[in-house]
């Protein structure tokens, strides 16, 4: 019987690997509150007329639509991996965040806020037709690049807000990403 060996390719040169740790070395995340007998609040909060301003805690970005579910995934042997519109998606995500971390004069602030306290994302999303997405397909690939590309794991997001309105000329999605008291 004749044996198969798997062939492995070598690379030609070295690539780059980004290890993201998300634990804090000796930093306590304070417990989520317990729920108290209180008068139930709206769980969607008004539209305001503007988005939301980004604050020394806070970060507002505006980012392109992330691609559709049947997009973001391939089966290749059996396993689901992230496809290659959803790895260049987040590669996307990461830079302007980047950009916007480093044009920001507030940003040691901003990180420490976000690293130290649980967090609320609002996101809207503007797509070019109404009845061809779906409000929630982007937002885990969206959350997921948002949060690595900040270096923060995205259990920490409390509170989610999501959006959905047309614009044909300008898709988009507009992102806030706050302590989820200050939201």
């Amino acid at each position: 019987m004749p044996t198969f060996r798997r062939q492995t390719r070598l690379l030609s040169s070295p690539r780059a690997l980004r290890v993201t740790s998300y634990r804090t070395p000796g930093k306590k995340v304070a417990a989520l509150p317990t729920a108290t007998k209180t008068a139930p609040r709206s769980l969607m909060p008004a539209a305001p007329s503007a988005p939301p301003q980004a604050g020394n805690h806070a970060i507002a970005l505006t980012l392109p639509v992330p691609p559709s579910v049947n997009h973001q995934y391939a089966t290749v042997n059996g396993r689901r991996l992230l496809s290659a519109a959803g790895r260049a998606y987040k590669a996307q995500v990461g830079q302007v965040v980047w950009l916007k971390l480093a044009q920001s004069p507030h940003r040691a602030a901003l990180m420490a806020g976000l690293q130290s306290e649980w967090l609320a994302l609002s996101i809207r999303f503007y797509f070019t037709s109404g009845l061809r997405r779906d409000v929630d397909g982007g937002l885990k690939i969206a959350q997921d690049a948002l949060c690595e590309g900040l270096g923060l794991n995205d259990n920490r997001i409390v509170e989610t807000h999501l959006y959905k309105h047309i614009d044909k000329d300008n898709p988009r999605i507009e992102v806030h990403l706050a302590p989820a008291s200050a939201s």
